[in-house]
């Protein structure tokens, strides 16, 4: 691993080894998932009732291969992890679920692991048909997963102070942001996808981090929380906390199923706005989720990598670990003053 991979923040991937997902009809009968070139259409599949996820610690890179990360739970670590394709399965009730294969390969470049990364949850013992395989759109779900987005509806703060839908908001609209200003928007993305798995939202309740509405946003979404006194003992005042880490059941949820609309803003640098009266971040180009950006802006790109390359939010982000408890959500608004 270079210096370069040891200084970037790895990503927690939730992946099952290959082996646990076997042909149990088809062409290719009792073999694991594999290569694109190797997988036959309608091929059925069936999920081990023994299968676990581990999680994968992965270095992005701008395309495949990434770095197995050395806090990785599977894998060995500074190996090369290739992102193979997309594949997608139809269970027996019409549903699909797209997974995407990565594959580990050691210093002679022959396969270690394939690992699947479902973008949907997968049930033990089900059916799952092959009814896809693309390679083309593999980097660009892989990225999509790692966009933080607010969802239809959000109240973003505007540099006038008023509260505005996110999904109102247009190119060149300025908005309030905490640590410069009034900045101008470089760009918003749309999508709608199946509120599933890797994408179904998470919903913070009203007055729960003292948001002046409920909130909705995309998993990895991470809200700025400023401790007065630091109750959560991450040793700092300023953090940005994973919405899914703070999920308990209660008043932090996932919504699951339907479908959800996501925008991101991005601005010429990575920077805390307000949504829902509340400090919120917004995207943050980095070498995994450039690849959602439109062909156009991917073009200018080195423009705006300096600004979110030198993100003063860097190494402020809360582990997992430490928010591993369920009043975690309570601890962090009574740290803010609420």
């Amino acid at each position: 691993m270079t210096q370069s991979e040891a200084q970037r923040p790895s990503q927690s991937l939730p992946v099952y080894r290959a082996e646990y997902l076997r042909v149990i009809n088809g062409a290719n009968l009792g073999d694991a998932l594999g290569f694109a070139d190797e997988l036959i259409m309608d091929d059925v599949y069936r999920l081990s009732p023994l299968s676990a996820t581990i999680r994968l610690g992965v270095i992005n890179a701008a395309t495949s291969p990434f770095t197995i990360a050395e806090d990785s739970e599977g894998g060995t670590p500074g190996a090369d992890l290739h992102l193979d394709c997309c594949v997608t399965f139809m269970s027996g009730d019409g549903a699909t679920t797209e997974c995407l294969v990565l594959v580990e390969t050691d210093g002679d470049g022959n396969v270690a692991q394939i690992y699947i990364l479902p973008l949907a949850p997968m049930t033990p013992k089900a059916d799952y048909v092959l009814v896809g395989v693309n390679r083309d759109n593999a980097l660009h779900r892989f990225a999509q997963v790692a966009c933080v987005s607010f969802t239809k509806g959000t109240a973003i703060t505007m540099a006038s102070g008023a509260q505005k839908p996110v999904e109102e908001i247009r190119i060149g609209d300025k908005v309030l942001t905490r640590d410069a200003g009034i900045q101008e928007i470089r760009w918003i993305g749309h999508q709608t996808v199946r509120a599933v798995g890797a994408f179904a939202p998470i919903s913070i309740r009203q007055g729960t981090l003292n948001n002046t509405r409920d909130l909705v946003v995309s998993p990895d979404f991470r809200l700025f929380i400023y401790q007065r006194q630091d109750r959560l003992g991450a040793g700092r005042a300023e953090l940005l906390v994973r919405a899914r880490h703070l999920v308990n059941g209660d008043t932090i949820t996932r919504l699951t199923g339907g479908f959800v609309d996501y925008y991101q803003m991005l601005f010429d640098s990575h920077q805390i706005i307000y949504a829902e009266g509340i400090a919120a971040e917004s995207m943050l180009v980095d070498t995994r989720t450039s690849a959602v950006l439109p062909e156009e802006l991917n073009e200018k790109l080195s423009e705006l990598i300096p600004g979110h390359a030198g993100s003063a939010h860097r190494g402020i982000e809360v582990q997992e670990t430490l928010l591993a408890r369920p009043d975690a959500a309570d601890i962090l608004r009574k740290s803010s003053g609420g």
